[in-house]
């Protein structure tokens, strides 16, 4: 038996023939990513009269399976953003990365002011557009949360193509299918925000999630979410559980097992 390291997890040469190192060939074209692996599913926020309220599940799936049960996809940036990742792992791992590193500059710079929320979007949505424009696309969709310059509440998201946009309530994935329609309930527009409280707010969130767990594959039980006000800068909880779980509705849907039309 081969022990040493570099022939670790590769076939036996005397079973399987010797290894074929035309697979390691460099000489092909360069090829980018056309199809993300591993992905996260959806990712929701709504703006309410002091802040912005977002949440994620913590999967990551594998294709269609449910691989890793604690990937963490709100970042916090300084005292009054998060940003909120949908789409590929490593591509959010990069940029993870990268506003890491952009943070330090920034702690470490002369200039005396901080990025709000409105200049990191601002930062984001320019890195995703190079991406695209080099064919080479960052697989996410991502939800900016936080507080502009006049500590007012600040949504807005951008994708892979660069493509940017702001409204009181957004969701990636199929949040935007599901998620949405039940936030408008109480967000309609930018004139309801003012009306709506905190607990408003928590509470929907909480009741989209349970929604998205129950029809949505791809989603978990287990999700992390941020409150980000002006007083108390982000509050964010990494490990909550959905509370009430009850499959008892299944019953009652027309076409679902035993029950016809």
């Amino acid at each position: 038996m081969n022990h040493f390291p570099q022939a670790w997890g590769r076939p036996r040469d005397d079973v399987y023939g010797a290894y074929r190192s035309s697979f390691l060939d460099t000489s092909s074209p360069k090829a980018h990513t056309s199809s993300p692996i591993v992905t996260g599913t959806s990712v929701l926020a709504v703006k309410f009269k002091d802040g912005v309220v977002i949440a994620a599940d913590n999967l990551a799936s594998y294709g269609s399976l449910a691989r890793f049960t604690d990937v963490k996809r709100l970042r916090t940036f300084n005292r009054c953003t998060v940003v909120g990742f949908g789409g590929d792992v490593s591509d959010m791992q990069y940029l993870d990365r990268l506003l890491l590193s952009l943070d330090i500059e920034e702690n470490y710079g002369s200039s005396g002011h901080d990025l709000n929320a409105r200049n990191l979007h601002t930062y984001l949505a320019k890195v995703m557009y190079k991406r695209r424009s080099d064919i080479n696309p960052l697989w996410n969709q991502l939800l900016v949360a936080g507080l502009d310059g006049e500590d007012q509440p600040f949504l807005s998201s951008v994708d892979l193509l660069g493509t940017t946009f702001s409204s009181p309530t957004l969701a990636t994935g199929f949040g935007a299918h599901l998620a949405q329609p039940l936030l408008r309930k109480i967000v309609d527009d930018e004139a309801c925000v003012k009306s709506v409280t905190r607990e408003q707010a928590v509470n929907a969130i909480r009741k989209c999630m349970k929604v998205l767990f129950y029809r949505d594959a791809r989603s978990l039980d287990r999700y992390s979410i941020a409150t980000i006000t002006k007083d108390a800068g982000v509050q964010l909880k990494e490990d909550e559980q959905l509370e009430n779980q009850s499959w008892a509705f299944a019953e009652t849907i027309k076409g679902y097992g035993t029950q016809t039309v």
